[in-house]
């Protein structure tokens, strides 16, 4: 028989803590009275004997410790799901907040996912063409990957994001088959404002499920978000064999949350104040995306996060790097020049991306085309830090022509419209074109045959 417990030992910021509590389990949901009339809801954090310390969803604002009635329901935190919830948006326990209708399903899922099996897992191959020149051609995106965004405060990731949203592209995949769950933690309200009329305007909104947590909702609320839509993606992708496009959005206002329960809880900090289980947190996120040999759908991540101080060895994308499949980084300094997207290519990679181009997926000169690119671009660095010390003028003319080449790669091909949409045969194309600015003699990645058919013999140098 359930029973309710009248009295709260502790309050602790957005935590309650109980005592002399029998037969609960970590992450059972329960549902708390306050003065017998106002419900709200909570999870089990954590257990010590009788001792049970969970954490308020809507925040502890009103509650007292002789004011409260407190009742577990025996069961996890789980969302009802049905093709319903597309075009809608809930906030991050599942509820809807765009003033429609709850999702009436007998379906129900658990918001913390099952882990899957590493050898049921089916190896990601696919091309995704996001029409990001960038992206496709240097750290190409695949079906299945988990690859995130390294932005800075003030920068441009939210832009980006929608229009991968507006304009990925999956091999095979139909609109009938091809979905976008998008999870916001912490935004303000004229961000979520901008990403909903956005997918509108760009008439994707029938195929986009939003779950948002604004940055005045309650802080507990934000560590469910990502769970909710994975958990959303998950139904989509392996019940329903679509190809799901998840993107998370802020993911350092997730860890920052994550860190303020940890210290209510009085857990022992660990780097920069994180709990020492950030990396195994974050990990049960990130590995809910993938494919599965038994059936037909994805689900593919982009989580994005903003770097403290644009500190690429801080603990939230350092140990994001250490779990997913490589990184796009956006830099200050293009961004303050007015370059969009503002990628820092040298830095940002791709780990699948070797598996899921050339001939078969996109074309057989990307892979020497996006070396050389690379190779070359890293080359003008250097001569860029050597004509702050002697000059430009004092250089010689094929350095000249690296400096031409890093000036035209930022600004036609990394740079583009934020409405612009470019296949990946103009993405390749452009970028020969650029190339052809050196001479063949310095193209030392590329096979023969491929300088042959695709260098730019033409172009006035």
């Amino acid at each position: 028989m359930k029973r309710d417990y009248l009295k709260l030992n502790k309050i602790e910021g957005p935590l309650i803590v109980l005592s002399g509590i029998e037969g609960v389990a970590y992450g059972e949901v329960i549902n708390i009275k306050v003065d017998n009339n106002l419900t709200r809801k909570g999870k089990i954090i954590k257990i010590e004997g009788d001792k049970v310390i969970a954490q308020v969803f809507e925040g502890t604002t009103g509650i007292a410790t002789d004011n409260t009635s407190v009742k577990f329901t025996g069961e996890p935190l789980a969302i009802p799901l049905s093709k319903e919830i597309f075009g809608r948006t809930f906030n991050g326990v599942g509820e809807p907040i765009d003033n429609a209708f709850q999702i009436i399903s007998s379906y129900k899922q658990n918001i913390n996912g099952r882990p899957i099996n590493p050898v049921a897992r089916r190896y990601p191959r696919n091309f995704i063409q996001t029409g990001i020149s960038a992206i496709d051609a240097l750290m190409t995106l695949i079906r299945g990957q988990k690859l995130p965004i390294f932005s800075g405060n003030g920068m441009s990731h939210n832009e980006l994001a929608t229009q991968i949203v507006k304009q990925a592209k999956i091999k095979g995949a139909t609109s009938e088959n091809f979905a976008v769950v998008f999870g916001a933690m912490g935004v303000r309200h004229d961000d979520e404002d901008y990403f909903r009329k956005s997918f509108e305007a760009a008439g994707v909104l029938d195929h986009v499920v939003m779950y948002i947590n604004t940055a005045d909702s309650p802080i507990i609320e934000r560590i469910s978000t990502p769970r909710c839509a994975l958990t959303a993606a998950e139904y989509l992708a392996f019940q329903h064999n679509m190809h799901v496009l998840v993107i998370l959005t802020d993911m350092t206002s997730y860890a920052e949350a994550l860190r303020e329960v940890s210290s209510a809880k009085e857990e022992v900090p660990s780097r920069k104040g994180y709990p020492g289980y950030l990396y195994s947190d974050l990990s049960t996120i990130y590995e809910r995306a993938g494919m599965l040999k038994s059936c037909e759908g994805s689900i593919t991540l982009i989580p994005i996060l903003t770097m403290p101080n644009d500190d690429i060895t801080h603990p939230i994308p350092d140990l994001t790097g250490y779990i997913t499949e490589g990184q796009v980084v956006l830099n200050r300094e293009l961004n303050h020049k007015g370059i969009y997207p503002p990628i820092d290519v040298l830095p940002s990679l791709s780990r699948l991306m070797k598996d899921g181009i050339g001939a078969d997926y996109t074309r057989e000169d990307h892979s020497d085309l996006q070396s050389q690119i690379y190779a070359s671009y890293s080359k003008v660095q250097e001569i860029r830090s050597l004509s702050q010390i002697i000059g430009e003028d004092d250089l010689g003319d094929l350095d000249r022509l690296y400096l031409d080449y890093g000036r035209e790669l930022e600004e036609k091909f990394i740079a583009q419209g934020k409405n612009e949409n470019r296949s990946i045969e103009e993405t390749l194309d452009l970028g020969w074109h650029i190339l052809s600015i050196l001479p063949v003699t310095e193209l030392d990645r590329v096979k023969a045959d491929i300088v042959e058919k695709y260098y730019d013999y033409g172009r006035e140098r």
